[in-house]
This record gives C-alpha cells, structure tokens and sequence, in this order.
C-alpha cells in the first residue's frame, strides 16, 4: 500500500535534493542498523517523509555521516541520523513486518513468510519499545481484515482504518504537537488508501478481489473518476493544513515539495496513461 509519499525532485532546488537523497540514504543505513542487510530492503519513501517531518519538527541532533554503499559502491553517499531517523526505522520495520504477514496469508508467498520471519526478533524488540504504535497498527490490520472479509463498500471508513494507523505513527511523543500531527498523519493515510485502491482497481477487478472503490466505479461510472480525484485533493488539503500549524523552518521547501506536488506524481503518472490508452484506441478505430 505504501509509497505514494515521494517528493517531485523536478522542482527541488540541488540543495534540497542532495538533502533529501542524504535523508533517504540515512534510513537506509538505520534499517540496516536495526535489521541487517534484510532491513534495507524494506526501505520507502513514505517512511522518508516521516523522517525528515520529525526531524524538522523536534530538531533532535542530526548527524551526518559519508559511506560506500553496497549497492552503489563507486560514490561515497551521504546519510543523516538521529533519533527520528531510528523511530522512523522501526515503524519502517512495523509496517513492513505486517506487510509481508498479510501477503502470506493472501497469496501463500512463501518468500513473504520467510521475511517477515526473519523479521520476528525486530518486530518483538520494537513491539516493547513502542507498545502503543504496534497496537495501532495490529488493531489496523484486524479491521481492515474484517472490512475485506465483510465486503464493505465504504470507502470513507475502510480508508479511516489506514487513517488512524498512520495518525498514531505520527503522533511521535504525545506531546503539544501530537494532536497536530495525528491530523496530519489520518488525513495522509486515507489519501493513502484511496490512491492505493484506484491504483490497483484494474487488477482487482480483473482479480476478483476486494476493492471497496469498485463498488463506486459500477454505480456511478460517470462520476468515478470526478469523486476520486475531489476525495484526493480534500484529504491532502486537510493534511496541508495540519502540516502549515507546525513550526517547521528546517527542510520546509522539501515537505511542502512533497505535500503539494510529490503527492500527486503517481496520480498523474496513472492520468497519461490512461489518456495514451485512450488515445491509442482511437487512433485504431
């Protein structure tokens, strides 16, 4: 479901995207830290935001460190950390951990099984660490799993389960600041779920698999695509202006470059595809 939260690194200045890819690098490492090699593939952008939000937010001693990474060993890459870099991590792990469960129990992907296995350890190291965030994301996934086994067609509460989730992830220290970001977060997590779902609507309709979105598509074909697009613009709004009470001065180009722009590079890319498709078809007939 995740990774729709990128920056548009067309519009960042060379500064900020050398700053941003620093950001990136540095969750690698600490996935990596915390979880081994394994750890750095369940690296994401969305994750990325969090960290760069909870560090511009809380200002936590930032470090700055220059490495060769195994992957891209001829450049030396440059990695931040700090403690919001670490708590970043672990929610990686989280969401990962749950991740990998849910496409073993769909699909019976052995691979899945064996890495969220391998994966175990970490998960119960950070389940004593952040009780209430793992409990937000397992009380996530025991709704969305009766929602999915219900066949529930409303989509404004399904994507609310995500909502809630991602609000608690957020919501760092439960402090003057939490209510700020938990809004942040919920309003985040159900654009989340709502662009997650039109993306994979073709394939689940073909499938034959849960998608409340479909439900809308058959009822209103006409308006489909006008809702989706309303409902997507409305929950980012709202998360903007989450985003706009906080009083971040640190790295603020590169959060509104996400928030207002990088948001919706999935959402057009999905537009001109469609509208090549549809092209193409007519330059057939």
């Amino acid at each position: 479901m995740f990774g729709y939260i990128n920056a548009d690194r067309s519009q960042l200045s060379q500064e900020d995207k050398h700053t941003y890819q620093s950001f990136y690098c540095g969750l690698c490492k600490e996935l990596g830290k915390q979880a081994g090699v394994k750890g750095k593939m369940l690296l994401n952008f969305d994750l990325c935001f969090l960290a760069i939000l909870l560090q511009s937010l809380y200002e936590p001693m930032l470090n700055q460190e220059d490495f060769r990474c195994m992957i891209h060993p001829a450049k030396k890459k440059t990695g931040f950390s700090s403690e919001a870099m670490e708590y970043a991590a672990s929610m990686d792990i989280i969401l990962s951990y749950h991740s990998l469960m849910d496409n073993y129990a769909d699909d019976g992907s052995k691979l899945s099984g064996m890495a969220a296995s391998s994966l175990k350890k970490d998960y119960e190291r950070i389940s004593a660490q952040y009780p209430r965030q793992v409990k937000a994301v397992e009380d996530y996934i025991k709704k969305l799993s009766i929602a999915e086994k219900s066949g529930e067609t409303n989509i404004d509460l399904v994507s609310g389960f995500t909502g809630e989730m991602l609000g608690e992830l957020f919501n760092w220290k439960q402090d003057s600041w939490g209510q700020t970001l938990h809004c942040m977060g919920y309003y985040m997590g159900k654009f989340i779920y709502l662009i997650d779902a039109y993306d994979d609507i073709k394939k689940d309709e073909k499938r034959g698999s849960y998608n409340p979105l479909l439900f809308l598509k058959k009822e209103s074909p006409k308006e489909f695509e006008c809702f989706v697009k309303i409902n997507l613009t409305s929950l980012m709004t709202e998360c903007a202006k989450s985003f706009e009470r906080l009083p971040i001065v640190d790295n603020v180009d590169i959060l509104r470059n996400i928030i207002y722009s990088g948001v919706w590079t999935r959402y057009e890319y999905l537009q001109l595809k469609e509208k090549r498709k549809n092209n193409s078809k007519e330059n057939r007939k």
